[in-house]
């Protein structure tokens, strides 16, 4: 079968007879996606925190180099998501052009990135949604809105006093059910979130804008302090690899490939309009947010509420908004990640590399129930019990390692089967995957040991169960090409 062609039902592949993936999605609805994921903790805390710890004024050079990388894999994902049409991502690409293992390796990774990003934005969510309930006079306890550890480093965990964090367990429950649901009602749901949340970061920028002071951005790029990365070109650049973090999900929208309408023409549109405006947005909010206050003044949790109240008084109301804004624009960043899990484990046992179980599709919703309430529970597990700085310590390197793959991919696949027709084409290969490829391994270089040790831990307990258990189970998926 030809690799952009839909699954047939034959007697080999019975398993993946309907009910199969609704396609319910359009470009306007995979934008959404695009920017419910990447509009979240980058906009609200990354932004302010950035430039008092790293670069200061310059923070905006920081989000345009990592926008560069991620628009350069964004090129190759949304060759891949115009071709492959299928759910699972990167994982999937690997598996139509590099093979088996790879694509284990690179599924088992995605495996822990989304799991840990969706139970770290939860407990962050969880900060914020008790500033909201404050502003309404509701205090929720400490000792049930907070992890009962706290992280000190490596391995050593401290008790914090606190018994459970509740509002964010409960938020993951909510959005797993909204998921179960169906994929038409979550991309309504998230609609409405992210343009209540871009409402919200348009006032920042218009009220903010008026209120610029060039004293603030002077000077703009801060002289090093003498240490690597504090501050001056080192402070860019170790900026640039906090930030990275900020766009941190735009490939959930090929995860969703498979339930996109026309996906050789919407998946290019999602991934890449959603890349564009969100760049174009952090540039903006980095201009205010270090122009209306002094760099310094935003190495808070909050930094967003700290440089609207810098613009004067008599914008209370906006502060509050601001609470609001960040509540919604994280739990739609929770939504897309459990979305994006959900799909790679419904791949991966389409494909054998799972259980069975995990790839059911739900006869009337037509979503892939088991694999999401699976996801939500451990999350929500997760996000229960321990501090968000551990949590987003086991992120990054999995997603990076994902586009280094994808970028990868493309190249030999133009090599290998240059007859397969591609609906969009990534231009100038082979450099703008190299170009990804090189930027992407440079950030990677840039995380610290203990991540690398975390990785290499988690990768090896993904060979045992490989060789136990998916090895002898895969099997050759529909999309996969020919080997030459």
């Amino acid at each position: 079968m030809a690799v952009y062609d839909e699954p047939s039902v034959t007697e080999e592949n019975t398993v993946e007879a309907p009910p199969e993936l609704r396609r319910a999605l359009g470009p306007f609805q995979l934008i959404g996606i695009g920017i419910g994921i990447i509009i979240g903790a980058g906009i609200f805390v990354s932004t302010g925190t950035t430039a008092a710890n790293f670069a200061g004024p310059s923070v905006m050079i920081s989000y345009l180099i990592a926008g560069f990388g991620c628009a350069l894999a964004g090129l190759c994902y949304a060759e891949f998501a115009a071709m492959i049409p299928v759910a699972g991502s990167a994982y999937s690409y690997t598996f139509a052009t590099l093979g088996q293992f790879l694509a284990w390796v690179i599924g088992w990774d995605l495996i822990l990135e989304y799991l840990a990003a969706a139970s770290a934005v939860a407990v962050g969510w969880a900060g914020y949604f008790n500033g909201l309930m404050a502003d309404l006079g509701i205090i929720i306890p400490e000792k049930f809105s907070s992890a009962p550890f706290i992280w000190k480093g490596g391995i050593d965990l401290v008790a914090s006093g606190a018994v459970v964090n509740i509002p964010s367990a409960v938020l993951i429950g909510l959005l797993t059910v909204l998921l179960v649901i169906g994929i038409r009602a979550s991309a309504t749901f998230n609609g409405i979130m992210v343009l209540l949340k871009l409402t919200v970061v348009f006032l920042v920028i218009g009220f903010g804008l008026s209120h610029v002071q060039a004293a603030n951005l002077t000077p703009f790029i801060p002289p090093n302090t003498g240490t690597w990365g504090a501050y001056g070109w080192s402070g860019i650049i170790r900026a640039s690899g906090v930030v990275f973090f900020a766009y941190i999900g735009f490939d959930c929208v090929s995860a969703a490939a498979q339930e996109s309408k026309n996906p050789q023409r919407n998946m290019p549109i999602g991934i890449l309009g959603s890349l564009a405006l969100c760049t174009v947005l952090y540039v903006l909010m980095c201009i205010v947010m270090t122009g209306v206050t002094k760099y310094t003044n935003l190495a808070v949790a909050q930094p967003v509420s700290v440089a609207v109240m810098a613009m004067g008084p008599g914008l209370d109301w906006l502060v509050k908004l601001t609470h609001l804004g960040a509540t919604l624009g994280l739990g739609t960043v929770v939504l897309g990640l459990l979305l994006g899990q959900s799909r790679i484990f419904y791949a991966m046992s389409r494909d054998g590399m799972l259980p069975e179980v995990f790839g059911t599709v739900h006869p009337k919703f037509r979503t892939p129930y088991i694999s999401t309430i699976g996801i939500g529970v451990v999350a929500a597990a997760l996000s229960a019990f321990l501090p968000e700085d551990l949590l987003i310590e086991m992120v990054a390197i999995g997603t990076l390692a994902a586009f280094v793959l994808v970028c990868l991919s493309v190249i030999i696949l133009r090599k290998t089967h240059p007859e397969v027709p591609r609906a969009f084409r990534t231009p100038l290969v082979p450099w703008v995957p190299i170009g990804g490829m090189l930027v992407c391994f440079g950030m990677m270089a840039g995380l610290p040991g203990a991540t690398w040790i975390r990785f290499i831990l988690w990768g090896a307990i993904g060979l045992v169960v490989y060789f136990l258990y998916a090895r002898h189970h895969a099997r050759t998926p529909s999309y996969a090409l020919p080997r030459k």
